[in-house]
């Protein structure tokens, strides 16, 4: 996806959170148990303020992390003020300008772009679906946060964290494209095209965004084959992204 078009998410999605947020800040997040509307918001006001540091901070980790917060900051108008903050800086730098991220192969402010959109529409979900009804992820970025979820944030070494309980081989994707996960204990590997498997889980791309986020039910995609498989791929995911 180009720049301009993860900015234009990030604008539209993050608004989105702001107005289901006003609704009713105390209301509980159904997909996050313990968590309420206010703490969502915070959470994402955070991860602003953090990205925004480590793009000051031009390759050096932001330390001490995280800084205090005033308790008695007002949620909404904590996440008004650096989401604005955040959207002019993501415009405006140079994509190229050297940044801490934890992704090893982009150490540019021009990573955050991608990683600030896909943040912010998982918890626009969650806020959304504790106020009223949820709004579909666009088809797109859904896609791309497939992706990016899988090949970033799940594939990779292991080794330090093995999972002997939770292998298997799992073929994910639309009628569009496709990935297959091959979970060892000590690895994960994700090949574009999908393959034989032991199971798949397939659907539309928003609802197969959010159940790999774990924020849909297997009800809302389709999953085949060895169910266990799929619930290993899921909660493998689950520490993945924790």
């Amino acid at each position: 996806m180009e720049r301009a078009t993860y900015l234009s998410h990030l604008d539209s999605d993050s608004r989105l959170l702001a107005e289901a947020a006003a609704r009713d800040i105390a209301a509980e997040v159904p997909f996050c148990p313990g968590w309420t509307v206010r703490e969502a918001v915070e959470h994402v006001a955070r991860v602003y303020e953090h990205k925004l540091a480590a793009i000051e901070s031009r390759g050096s980790r932001p330390d001490p992390w995280p800084p205090a917060w005033p308790a008695d900051r007002d949620p909404l108008d904590w996440f008004a003020d650096v989401r604005e903050r955040l959207l002019d800086t993501l415009a405006n730098v140079d994509p190229a300008q050297p940044s801490w991220t934890w992704w090893p192969p982009d150490q540019t402010a021009g990573f955050w772009v991608r990683r600030m959109a896909q943040e912010t529409v998982v918890h626009r979900v969650d806020v959304e679906a504790a106020t009223g009804a949820a709004t579909a992820v666009d088809a797109e970025l859904a896609l791309d946060g497939v992706d990016e979820v899988l090949e970033m944030m799940l594939a990779g070494d292991w080794s330090t964290d093995p999972q002997h309980d939770l292998i298997g081989t799992v073929q994910v994707g639309t009628d569009d494209r496709l990935w297959r996960v091959d979970m060892t204990p000590t690895e994960v590997t994700v090949h574009a095209n999908g393959g034989t498997s032991d199971a798949a889980v397939t659907g539309q791309p928003s609802p197969l965004l959010l159940w790999l986020w774990g924020r849909a039910s297997d009800a809302e995609v389709q999953v085949s084959g060895d169910r266990h498989a799929a619930g290993r791929l899921r909660r493998r995911l689950a520490l993945a992204t924790q």
